[in-house]
């Protein structure tokens, strides 16, 4: 037997592998667009170092110390001062809505206190879920008030800037005070298996369907492309729930995760969250001709949700269009929810708004699913 090579055949392969693929030309933008997103939102959209964080300000004292230590925190790179006149029930809902990631409490007779000698407490609270985004900005927080001071204790209050500082500096990083990533992180991860499993399996599910002519075989019958479609969608809902619970269990049991909020609420948060998804998976179906190409969208959907939601970065650590991008994803309204409930406490009224950009977006998705499913099937 002859094993010969021959370059003639070799160049007929290569000549039909790019004819494949300039036929298959959703599996090619893939191939060049996953690398380039990559390349964006790694170069761009990450972050480590947040700034500009929204800040909010309890003053029950206007004297010029501090007058001073508010303008030293908005001149700084890491807080911008948003609510410069909060009360005391003001500051907490907005905290527990993560609309500020700091507020700074100056209590009543600071300057006076603060002439005599007697070192006024000035308090800093944090909304500490994501330790990573307010580390940097708490340990500047002491630089950044020194150097405030200095500016106003001049002349014969100057005796007052040796160390200690004339004032305490207490920071109160508020539901997460030990700065375990594990808090942030184990909840986050339900939303990201959700949406990794609810996607990827749907999608893959109903295209394998139409691969085996399963699909055609729905033609001779008469049940509408709506009923199809909620009974296909069902037992997936039900697979959440199991993985849901799992994530749950070992949530408390090996991690320790604080339960603040009700878990009911969180259940049927879910249910919002897992059927907004699985509207993803369907549509994403009808537009792939195989498994593989079913693969190739449920990633190119999954990897800007992981990236841009806050999951693995501070989501405020991101450029405004990023921002803007992961504010469509249903990943980064949830995982807000899933950490607002578990370690806030949150109940219905301040996940709402939250819970309705979801809802939005799960109108959106079964819209097209349906749209799209009926389609496939005419």
């Amino acid at each position: 037997m002859r094993f010969s090579f021959s370059l003639h055949r070799l160049v007929a392969i290569i000549r039909k592998e790019f004819v494949q693929m300039r036929r298959d030309r959703l599996t090619f933008g893939m191939m060049v667009g996953i690398p380039l997103m990559q390349i964006i939102l790694f170069g761009f959209a990450i972050n480590q170092d947040p700034r500009h964080l929204p800040t909010g300000i309890v003053c029950a004292d206007q004297g010029p110390t501090a007058r001073a230590l508010v303008a030293g925190l908005q001149a700084s790179d890491y807080f911008r001062i948003t609510r410069p006149e909060l009360t005391e029930s003001e500051a907490a809902r907005a905290l527990a809505l993560g609309e500020l990631q700091f507020v700074l409490h100056v209590p009543p007779d600071f300057e006076r206190e603060l002439l005599r000698g007697d070192r006024p407490a000035l308090l800093l609270e944090a909304d500490a879920t994501d330790p990573a985004a307010t580390s940097n900005a708490l340990a500047a927080f002491r630089e950044i008030a020194t150097r405030s001071l200095a500016v106003t204790l001049r002349g014969p209050s100057a005796d007052l800037l040796p160390a200690p500082l004339p004032v305490e500096l207490r920071v109160h990083p508020r539901y997460n005070p030990e700065a375990r990533t594990r808090y942030n992180v184990v909840p986050g991860l339900m939303g990201v298996v959700l949406t990794m499993t609810m996607v990827m399996i749907t999608a893959l599910a109903m295209t394998r369907e139409r691969e085996r002519g399963t699909l055609e075989m729905l033609l001779a019958t008469p049940v509408r492309p709506l009923e199809v479609l909620v009974g296909k969608i069902v037992p997936y809902i039900l697979v959440a729930y199991i993985q849901i619970g799992l994530i749950l269990v070992a949530a408390k049991v090996l991690f320790q995760v604080p339960f603040e909020g009700s878990i009911p609420l969180l259940l049927a948060c879910a249910l919002v969250f897992v059927v907004a998804n699985l509207g993803v998976g369907v549509t994403f179906s009808t537009f792939a001709r195989n498994q593989l190409q079913a693969v190739q969208m449920a990633f190119f959907f999954f990897l800007p949700s992981i990236l841009l939601s806050g999951f693995m970065f501070p989501f405020r650590g991101m450029p405004n269009w990023a921002q803007n991008v992961g504010s469509i994803l249903p990943l980064t309204h949830f995982l807000r929810i899933v950490r607002g409930i578990l370690l806030k406490g949150n109940g219905f009224p301040e996940i709402a708004p939250e819970l309705g950009k979801i809802g939005i977006f799960l109108v959106a998705s079964l819209a097209a699913a349906v749209i799209r499913y009926r389609r496939t099937l005419d």
